[in-house]
């Protein structure tokens, strides 16, 4: 941490008591404000009255400190100012080692009143270590529903190789993220809110927001996975006749509504208290253990004895067994050859000799061993998969079937595939089945060592859970017949759970230790998805989410419990577990890759802060995480994938344009600085070529008495010209120096931010402080910009305000910001009654964009317009170009070279050359002439002061302007192609009478220098900007805007004087 050191020289003692007085004001904020030291009351009230004579007066130690008492007896003197606002180390540790992470998630604190009635709240300091805080919680959210109800069918399906292949990715996936998760988890302290917390504080609000609700979504639809697989349960295996509607099409309605009776249930649960669900936590977790274990023995039971389940078979296709008992045509009875129950199942009628389907008649019934045992061989059959499509009858292709055509299509006897099958739909139906290993770091408010039970737990939980699952899919392929893997809901032996017929002692430690696993489950996923909603809206990235972060008094979310409760029920309307599963793969898949590509990212960038205790981690292992989970979600739907993407989107948008600034020193900033480090070198390397050349603008904005921006019009011209693109710098600068002014800078940039995103403009703003105007100009045009990205441009506004002016400073430092960017190789655009420009929300319906291109500069003139009709201010206006041809110029020739000129340029612009003929100098030019090097002789011999020479410049510029009005009245009647004299002689002697009465100054030095006196150099210059005025005058009147060249400044300096005069004469004609 930086330290400031400051020298202070030894003052008396009043000088003293002032400065630190002063310095009392200013004092910085404490460490110990940062880690909630409190301050003691008593150290601010007056300490005892005495003679304050008797104190030593000391320059570093302020005599009227109210805590000097604290100091008595302390050995650092040197550094009692420091005490006040920055602690001591010693202190700084002793909090440090005390400091605790108390839990800020799930947990319901005990509540108890006082005799007063005042409501004590009792904190627990948290306890829990590795196995109980974070492997059981990851274990029990990992091995779930689908464990019970879909991994036979998945290993019948795509059988042991494409089963293997299926859980070693998912598997894989996990395994890397932990890693990456373990990394971020112990680079400081995770308070709860898991995932959400390490991404935003890592990549930033924006990803954080986007993958915090893409992970509160998933979390959500697991509720709804969780409650179908409960009610399937209930339905199939428990409860049969207890469904509402007719079996078949209608099974869905049954779970729509058993589904939502559910989900409401749970959620009033939750509503009452979390503590009944932690309570039962363990319950759910012990049926979880106890299924497994059922299922290991069941396996090794099957090395003494198979259990005895037989399934029937008629030719080759499996028969749904639930409606009869015999797996035969016929039984005897009495001496008496009767019918089975299976009989009216393919016949019209119970009697032997009714009508029956020619399939039933061709084929003989075989009734085989569901479970043939671990060493019956069957593993052979089950290591290929076995897709088809929907109605597709399970069959077993090493039974002899005789083909029959069939002229019905009833497979209701059948076991049939109730979807179509295809290996990516195993994936995102499986993948929800690895999901769960945040549950740890979720809860890292509860454990006593985070950084240390966070990484062992999680991966440990990994391993083992992936251990199990790939045990069970060898183990189920080498047990179970195929015919029976492939049987979903377990129709073929007798609507019992496949893994259950497996399992010892008996199915229904499966069916009961499955539905007490799915009810937890869902009830810790309508638990935590509040809360994760609750933390994101109180972090306040997202605006309308906000309301959410309320609710009960104790912490509740309610109003969050109630969107979770209603997004629930959309996942259970949908009423398919099969259809579900995917849309939660893609929600959990995305937010594994971002916090794979957190920490690829901050490893990639090194930042000091990135020092993680967890060190088996490296940026490899999270890129190909990263990179597995994408894959993975393209692969179990790409149309989801995309959907989640384009959510994620809007949402990263949304925040990125509404949502509240937030600085949580994220990886993203660190990765913009990198690559902007990286695009400016690459940018000082190579040219510049001339097809990426635009301008780069230096906007001079002046701010006035009050810090505001003296003319916002500047800021809205720029983003008319630059519409976001490219290098826009907004400066400004302010007199006096840095200690006394350095406020009114930074509440200057301020303000020029304000207008800055009020007009819309894209850049950046500084505001220096210099000893002058001029040198803080020269300072921003030399300096402004860094490495390859540098203004190439400077706009400022036309200096208006010049003739009023007291001193001769402002047309000194616009002729030297002139000669500046001149020198600099830079283009200066000077906007003229800048004021009078439109503003972004005016549309200009019609009207012309003037170009005066009478000296080359390189193509400027001809892209401003361009650049501003890209604007919908300027959108509808023409660009007309207008150059000048001088008496040895072929004017059509010129017309049709600038013609095709511009076709080159891809322009589309009206063309028309001006001929300056060579007429003779007007009186006018010659007295507009003779007025300005008077004025400049005469205030050279008097020697005025600065204000008298200032009055007497602006009289003789008023009457300057006076003149031209009137020769302009005068002269418009008549436009002759050769002009010998605009004045009569009497007129001309009249006027220079009428303006001798206020001269008398000229009268005492008897000054009447002659016209041919005169500099003729200056007379053509007048000339020149007197004849370019008059047709920029008649040709571009009815223009909204007009660009011309401006000339350059003199070489000479002595001529500063009269360029002002040549720049006004030059644009007097022109508005804008």
């Amino acid at each position: 941490m930086p330290t400031n050191f400051t020298v202070v020289p030894v003052e008396d003692s009043e000088d003293a008591s002032n400065s630190a007085g002063a310095a009392e004001g200013s004092k910085p904020i404490s460490l110990g404000k940062i880690f909630g030291e409190e301050v003691d009351e008593d150290n601010s009230e007056e300490p005892h009255s005495g003679d304050d004579s008797q104190r030593e007066s000391r320059p570093f130690i302020n005599p009227d400190n109210d805590g000097e008492h604290y100091y008595d007896g302390k050995n650092m003197a040197l550094f009692e100012e420091e005490m006040d606002s920055t602690p001591m180390v010693s202190s700084l540790l002793n909090k440090l080692a005390n400091y605790t992470n108390l839990t800020q998630g799930v947990r319901e604190h005990e509540e108890a009143e006082n005799e007063d009635g005042v409501r004590r709240v009792t904190v627990t300091v948290p306890q829990m270590g590795t196995f109980i805080g974070v492997y059981l919680p990851c274990m029990q959210n990992i091995l779930g529903v689908i464990l019970f109800l879909r991994l036979t069918w998945i290993v019948g399906t795509a059988g042991i190789l494409g089963s293997f292949a299926i859980v070693s990715m998912c598997c894989i996936c996990t395994l890397l993220t932990a890693i990456s998760m373990s990394a971020i988890a112990t680079n400081g302290v995770v308070p709860a809110g898991g995932s959400y917390y390490m991404i935003s504080r890592s990549l930033g609000p924006e990803f954080g927001g986007a993958v915090g609700l893409c992970f509160y979504l998933g979390t959500t639809f697991a509720g709804s996975l969780y409650i179908l697989g409960t009610i399937e349960i209930l339905l199939t295996y428990i409860i049969p006749t207890a469904t509402l509607f007719e079996e078949g099409a209608a099974m869905p309605n049954n779970m729509r509504v058993y589904g939502t009776c559910c989900l409401v249930l749970m959620a009033l649960v939750v509503f009452v208290g979390v503590k009944y669900v932690n309570k039962l936590a363990l319950v759910f977790l012990a049926c979880v253990i106890l299924s497994i274990m059922a299922t290991y023995a069941g396996v090794i039971k099957t090395l003494i004895e198979p259990p005895e389940f037989k399934i029937c078979l008629l030719g080759n296709r499996t028969l749904k067994n639930e409606k009869f008992e015999t797996c035969a045509k016929t039984k005897v009875v009495k001496n008496i050859t009767v019918t089975t129950d299976l009989w009216p199942l393919f016949c019209d009628s119970e009697y032997p000799n009714a009508t029956c389907k020619e399939y039933f008649i061709s084929n003989n019934l075989t009734e085989i061993q569901a479970i043939p045992g671990l060493l019956s061989g069957v593993i052979k059959d089950n290591l290929w998969g076995n897709y088809g499509p929907a109605g597709t009858l399970i069959e077993k292709e090493s039974q002899p079937s005789a083909p029959v055509k069939e002229t019905t299509t009833d497979i209701s006897p059948y076991v049939f595939n109730d979807i179509t099958t295809f290996f990516t739909l195993l994936v995102g139906i499986y993948f929800p089945s690895v999901t769960g290993i945040m549950a740890g770091s979720n809860r890292s408010g509860d454990l006593r060592d985070a950084q240390r039970s966070i990484p062992i737990g999680t991966i440990m939980a990994i391993l083992t859970t992936s251990f199990i699952y790939i045990s069970c899919v060898v183990l189920f392929g080498a047990c179970i017949e195929g015919v029976v893997l492939r049987d979903k809901f377990g129709y073929s032996v007798k609507k019992n759970p496949v893994i259950g017929i497996l399992a010892w002692p008996s199915p229904w430690v499966i069916v009961i230790g499955s539905f007490f696993s799915c009810c937890g489950a869902g009830l810790q996923s309508l638990t935590g998805a509040p809360r994760l909603l609750q933390a994101i809206a109180r972090d306040g990235i997202i605006p309308f989410l906000q309301v959410f972060g309320h609710g009960k008094s104790n912490g509740e979310p309610t109003w969050a419990l109630l969107l979770t409760v209603g997004i629930c029920e959309i996942g259970i309307l949908i009423a398919s577990l099969d259809a579900v599963a995917p849309i939660l793969s893609m929600f959990f898949l995305m937010c594994y890759l971002f916090v794979n590509l957190a920490c690829a990212v901050q490893t990639l960038l090194r930042t000091p802060n990135w020092r993680p205790r967890f060190k088996f981690y490296h940026w490899t292992l999270s890129f190909l995480g990263m990179s597995l989970c994408l894959s993975l979600m393209f692969i179990c739907s790409w149309y989801y994938a995309l959907v989640a993407m384009v959510i994620a989107g809007c949402i990263y948008k949304y925040i990125e344009y509404r949502g509240a600034e937030k600085e949580w020193g994220d990886g993203i900033r660190g990765l913009s600085l990198n690559a902007a480090r990286y695009a400016l070198i690459r940018l000082e390397e190579v040219q510049l070529h001339t097809k990426n050349w635009r301008p780069q603008l230096l906007v001079l904005c002046k701010l006035d008495s009050d810090l505001a921006v003296k003319h916002p019009r500047l800021l809205s011209f720029t983003t008319q010209l630059k519409a976001g693109k490219g290098l826009t710098i907004v400066c400004s600068v302010l007199v006096g120096t840095y200690m006394t002014r350095g406020n009114d800078a930074k509440t200057g940039e301020q303000n020029l931010k304000a207008v800055m995103a009020a007009e819309r403009t894209k850049g950046f703003c500084h505001v220096v402080v210099s000893s002058n105007l001029r040198d803080g100009f020269s300072l921003l045009i030399q300096s402004a910009g860094l490495g390859g990205m540098k203004h190439n441009a400077v706009l400022m506004a036309w200096p208006a305000g010049w003739k009023q002016a007291r001193d001769s400073s402002a047309r000194r430092n616009f002729i030297e910001t002139v000669r500046e960017t001149t020198a600099a190789h830079q283009a200066l655009l000077v906007a003229k009654n800048i004021d009078r420009f439109p503003d972004n929300h005016e549309r200009l319906k019609n009207g012309f964009i003037d170009v005066w291109w009478i000296v080359h500069d390189g193509g400027l003139l001809m892209l401003l317009p361009f650049l501003l009709s890209q604007h919908k201010v300027w959108r509808k206006c023409k660009m007309r170009i207008f150059t000048v041809a001088q008496m040895d110029d072929n004017s059509i020739q010129m017309k049709k070279d600038l013609q095709m000129f511009l076709y080159h340029l891809r322009l589309d612009a009206e063309v028309e050359v001006v001929e300056m003929h060579d007429s003779d100098i007007s009186a006018f030019t010659y007295e507009k002439t003779l007025m300005m090097e008077q004025r400049s002789q005469m205030l050279k011999q008097m020697q005025l002061s600065r204000t008298e020479r200032e009055r007497e410049a602006q009289l003789i510029h008023d009457r300057n302007t006076a003149s031209h009005s009137a020769t302009n009245d005068k002269a418009a009647g008549a436009t002759p192609d050769r002009v010998h004299m605009t004045w009569t002689k009497d007129k001309l002697v009249s006027e220079r009478n009428r303006q001798r009465e206020g001269m008398a100054v000229k009268d005492m030095f008897n000054m009447k220098p002659e016209w041919e006196h005169l500099s003729q150099s200056n007379v053509r210059r007048m000339h020149t900007a007197v004849k370019l005025n008059e047709a920029v005058a008649k040709k571009s009147h009815d223009s909204q805007l007009v660009l011309l060249n401006m000339p350059g400044p003199p070489k000479n300096k002595k001529g500063d004087e009269n360029c002002i005069l040549f720049h006004i004469t030059h644009c007097q004609s022109t508005d804008q």
